[in-house]
């Protein structure tokens, strides 16, 4: 049985996600979801700077060799490790460790430092063709390397186009970082050098995710202040496994965000089935007969609560017993939901007193067979009837 595991990390559009750049803003948890997804990216491809980092710091106080020497081990160390405890074999730690080598080997061969020092400038100047393809092309290579690097993910073209800003703002920053680090190469001190290419290149870096940092809070700040006052419904995978929550109205406009449904059919000893017909001012489909109850879970509610809180509310049930009989997904143009159905023969204690429903009454499987597919009933009670009555 489903329960609600009160799991609040954001995988929501592991879903499909199909909707409008304006739908898509309206959704702060497209942010989340991007924020852990770079971070995450970001511990990954981290390791493969290290050796270069290394070499700078040792470079400054045994020379070029012990730098070099250093920077071979700490590669070859990353290697195994993350060999053997991620058991995959990491070609960005392999590449940043050779080319190290390769210019720190040339610079030492010809005594002339030049190469060296251009290191640094080589290796961001592929960072910035990675951004410049991914942000202003269609060529995404940061989805790609998030495919490799990031294979429980799963990242959305709609967001992909959300994150082009930050690549964009990325690519302009570290452009210019990169033409400075060549200049300082060519024109200025070992010692301007070290810090425009390791300690400036730290500073922007950090520059650039505290803006993104900031703007993601101040997105998240906005969503929440304009669902304060709004009910939670909780976002589930297929398998009802709780992984975030969302308010009702994001729920129910058109970003399909999988949350969880109960739907209770009430039948007497004649095996009739009872419908309720849903008001004339109901957004969707209404003045059509229904499902005897229908209603969402709410978020921190369990499957059994969530039914006897709808069949009071509905059509005034107390005292009954249900089974459980499926569990499916329903999509339609405005949601998706995950639908537990029930079925109860205890219809002794129906008795209307929401406005919630205009009226209700038993149907023979006779009388619904002869109104199929003539808008007397909803999509979503016909799909059910066909899968457990007719």
């Amino acid at each position: 049985m489903w329960r609600c595991t009160n799991i609040t990390s954001c995988r929501i559009h592991k879903t499909s996600h199909k909707t409008n750049s304006t739908k898509a803003r309206d959704c702060g948890f497209c942010f989340l979801l991007m924020h852990s997804q770079r971070v995450q990216l970001l511990k990954k491809l981290l390791p493969g700077f290290i050796p270069l980092f290394v070499f700078i710091a040792v470079d400054e106080i045994w020379g070029t060799k012990a730098g070099l020497i250093a920077a071979l081990a700490i590669g070859s160390v990353e290697l195994a490790w993350i060999g053997i405890r991620e058991k995959r074999f990491d070609r960005f730690v392999l590449f940043d460790t050779l080319l190290l080598l390769a210019l720190g080997g040339v610079s030492i061969l010809l005594d002339n430092d030049i190469f060296f020092k251009l290191k640094p400038a080589l290796a961001e100047l592929i960072l910035c063709a990675i951004l410049a393809f991914s942000a202003f092309s269609r060529v995404n290579i940061v989805a790609l390397m998030s495919k490799r690097y990031l294979k429980e993910l799963h990242i959305q073209e709609e967001q992909m186009n959300r994150l082009r800003g930050s690549l964009r703002l990325m690519f302009f920053i570290f452009s210019a970082h990169t033409m400075l680090v060549f200049y300082a190469a060519f024109y200025l001190s070992n010692e301007a050098w070290a810090l425009i290419s390791g300690g400036l290149f730290y500073v922007l870096f950090g520059l650039v995710f505290g803006i993104e940092f900031l703007r993601q809070k101040q997105a998240k700040s906005k969503l929440q202040t304009a669902h304060d006052d709004e009910e939670l419904l909780p976002l589930v995978d297929e398998q009802g496994q709780v992984i975030g929550k969302a308010p009702r109205s994001v729920c129910h406009n058109g970003q399909k965000l999988l949350h969880p449904v109960v739907h209770l059919h009430v039948l007497n000893r004649q095996g009739a089935i009872y419908l309720q017909k849903r008001p004339a001012n109901k957004l969707v489909q209404p003045g059509k007969w229904d499902t005897a109850v229908g209603g969402h879970i709410a978020f921190g509610e369990d499957v059994q609560l969530s039914l006897k809180r709808e069949a009071w509310e509905e059509i005034g049930l107390r005292d009954f017993s249900a089974k459980l009989v499926k569990q499916y997904v329903w999509e339609s143009d405005l949601e998706r939901e995950l639908v537990f159905v029930f079925v109860t023969r205890d219809f002794q204690g129906i008795q209307l007193h929401s406005e919630e429903v205009e009226e209700g009454r038993f149907w023979t499987k006779s009388q619904i067979s002869k109104s199929l597919g003539k808008g007397v009933f909803t999509p979503n009670f016909e799909h059910e009837f066909g899968m457990l009555f007719k």
